[in-house]
């Protein structure tokens, strides 16, 4: 679980979706916010997957 935490790649992406909130209360609702709540739902997958990929990497080189 520290590895989630503490890894720098997937907080960025959570503190990215701050504008994904800030957009969704204050602007307009279209299509372009989908899309914004999408792409950050994609980088937020892509995040966990860098970082449990990191740790089975991370595993093998200890084996």
């Amino acid at each position: 679980m520290r590895k989630f935490i503490f890894n720098t790649t997937l907080l960025s992406a959570l503190f990215g979706g701050w504008g994904t909130v800030q957009a969704t209360r204050k602007g307009p609702r279209d299509w372009r916010l989908i899309l914004m709540w999408v792409s950050w739902g994609l980088t937020v997958a892509i995040a966990v997957g860098t970082v449990v990929k990191e740790a089975q990497t991370q595993n093998e080189l200890e084996d």
